[in-house]
């Protein structure tokens, strides 16, 4: 039996504060995210990737000058650096921008054999658009299809010859490539990629005048390097 009522009501009403205060807090207190919610933020990849590679660049040795019958045209290999740079729109589907440059000598064949010409420098930006295969674990084949843009500069030639000039040309591009990742961000490459380039040279020489001609070199690009995706 209860017989203070005042007393006991006024023990209810402060218990009854305590308790709202409590929950108040409780509601405030953060709560720790999901194992499944980290895990997914963890996985969340970065559309920007990387590439640097060493890049062989083997033309095709064909060419011809106009009015000497029987020539030919033949240009040097190199091997230089090269800087990709990609974006995923998607896991599949990415855009990737070649950057690197190089020099080729060019030299005549056929009816000019012997015939040293000059030197050009290369730089042959290429944009492609890749689709890349997701089924096979750490192995990452993509296949890809573009447009290249390659400029020729700092021309020179060589005894006899003068006033060296290639002009720049735009042309379709093919690729396949294949990436191995070692974990989410580093993974090796292997690419192989085919420049289609056919141009218009010309030059003047000390005996036969000027010459001009076709310059096609439709190089493959075959590089290896180190990929990072942020």
């Amino acid at each position: 039996m209860i017989k203070n009522g005042p007393a006991f009501a006024a023990i209810l009403g402060a218990a009854s504060v305590l308790l709202s205060g409590a929950v108040q807090a409780a509601d405030l207190t953060p709560v720790a995210p999901a194992p499944a919610a980290e895990e997914a933020v963890a996985a969340a990849k970065s559309p920007w990737q990387i590439r640097v590679r060493a890049l062989g660049v083997i033309p095709n040795d064909e060419g011809s000058v106009n009015g000497v019958a029987g020539s030919d045209l033949q240009y040097s290999n190199s091997v230089t650096p090269e800087l990709d740079i990609s974006y995923y729109f998607t896991d599949n589907i990415a855009a990737e921008l070649i950057l690197g440059t190089t020099s080729s000598k060019i030299s005549g064949a056929g009816s000019l054999a012997g015939v040293e010409v000059g030197k050009t420098w290369i730089l042959p930006p290429t944009l492609t658009l890749q689709y890349h295969f997701t089924d096979f674990g750490a192995f990452k084949p993509y296949v890809g299809a573009g447009i290249n843009y390659t400029f020729f500069y700092n021309e020179s030639e060589k005894a006899g010859f003068s006033n060296l000039k290639v002009d720049h040309h735009v042309g379709a591009a093919l690729q396949v490539g294949l990436d191995y990742m070692i974990d989410q961000h580093w993974g090796f490459n292997f690419d192989v990629k085919k420049l289609f380039l056919e141009t218009d040279w010309s030059a003047t020489h000390s005996t036969l005048g000027p010459l001009s001609g076709k310059a096609k070199l439709d190089p493959w690009l075959v590089g290896a390097g180190v990929t990072y995706r942020f």
